[in-house]
């Protein structure tokens, strides 16, 4: 984000953003880089305090006493002049203007909170009760602290936040060259149909602890604004591919629904995204997720993939005919058994398409024997 570019906070929680959408696009509109962040920091090497409401509207409004109305165009001297007067400031939700500034701000004295200094007290009350995030400058703690919903999170400097970054991107390549190894071994296994609920359980896990990695890795990238334009471009390229395979593996080897159990695709996936650290570490709480009853008979147990994921690697193959395929053949060893002739009696495959199917099984089925045996 360019320093002189405005980032724009949202409406209340429950809105559509929620929570943490919220706190996120808060970390953002404050990251190193924006008009708002220098603000804050002259405020800081002033020695002054402030208290910055971001957002207004009726309730921030009703809840305002004496100061002044301005109406003028946000900077961040003006913000800093303006917390000389010592009291609360109203912004305007997209950050571009100063409301009002030198306000009393009076939030409900009934509203619950843990916070002991008057500035932070209040500070937590307005933003529980309007709903918009509000910044704290302690004077005395020389920090700046965002209260965005209920939760407080304290600006570090972006040096404490790129080193912390940094050991999560060296984490992040560690699993990321685990998951390639049991994705390879994997797929090697789905040419020769030799795969286990244990091998699929593998996978499924490596890359649910990738996604998380990177979640967290994210989280600091918005913390750090234009710091970490570097560490977006690393964190894009470990992770390309790791979403959409995720959801192939979970298509290809969610079990057929039974009178007993059924889990469709989108359940399976919000399963495994429900799991805790502790659970993600378990294959059989992992296989329960996919719909597998996780017993260790039927870790060892055999399956047969649809055909999702490697089609997938075939080049130029839209979404729409690997779905018909698969429909029409029901596995992927018939995939592989199929000719030319076979797989243009799918709809949509033409002798050009299906021949370009035929050699991209091939040489996908020949690259995984070799890496798996040589």
């Amino acid at each position: 984000m360019a320093a002189n570019d405005r980032a724009a906070v949202p409406g209340k929680p429950g809105t559509g953003s929620g929570a943490d959408g919220l706190m996120r696009a808060s970390l953002s509109a404050v990251a190193p880089g924006t008009p708002l962040r220098d603000g804050l920091e002259r405020i800081l090497r002033g020695n002054t305090g402030g208290l910055i409401v971001l957002g207004s509207d009726k309730t921030v409004e009703s809840m305002c006493t004496g100061g002044f109305v301005l109406d003028v165009e946000f900077t961040a001297t003006r913000l800093r002049e303006l917390c000389k007067l010592d009291g609360g400031i109203v912004l305007d939700k997209d950050i571009t203007k100063i409301l009002r500034a030198g306000v009393q701000l009076v939030p409900d004295p009934t509203i619950p909170t843990e916070e002991t200094g008057t500035r932070h007290r209040t500070a937590d009350r307005v933003s529980k009760q309007v709903g918009f995030p509000v910044v704290s400058v302690s004077q005395s703690m020389r920090l700046i602290a965002l209260y965005v919903d209920g939760q407080r999170r304290v600006l570090e400097d972006s040096a404490a936040i790129l080193s912390r970054a940094n050991q999560a991107l060296a984490t992040l390549e560690r699993y990321k060259l685990r998951l390639d190894e049991v994705a390879g071994t994997l797929s090697a296994l789905e040419i020769e149909d030799l795969v286990t609920v244990r091998d699929v359980t593998a996978v499924a896990q490596r890359l649910e602890m990738v996604r998380r990695i990177a979640k967290e890795i994210a989280e600091y990238v918005v913390e750090l604004g234009t710091d970490g334009r570097l560490l977006t471009l690393q964190l894009d390229e470990l992770i390309a591919g790791v979403e959409p395979e995720r959801e192939l593996v979970v298509r290809d080897y969610v079990p057929e629904p039974t009178a007993k159990r059924s889990r469709t695709v989108d359940e399976a996936l919000a399963e495994l995204d429900s799991l805790t650290h502790a659970e993600l570490l378990e294959l059989p709480t992992v296989a329960r997720a996919l719909g597998y009853t996780g017993s260790p008979e039927t870790l060892d147990s055999a399956v047969s993939p649809r055909g999702f994921r490697l089609l997938a690697k075939v080049p130029r193959l839209p979404g729409a005919i690997i779905d018909r395929l698969v429909e029409h053949f029901g596995g992927l060893q018939k995939l592989l058994a199929a000719s030319v002739d076979d797989l243009q009696t799918v709809d949509g495959v033409g002798e050009a398409r299906a021949r370009s199917v035929r050699e991209g099984l091939s040489r996908l089925a020949e690259s995984s024997i070799l890496e798996r045996y040589v």
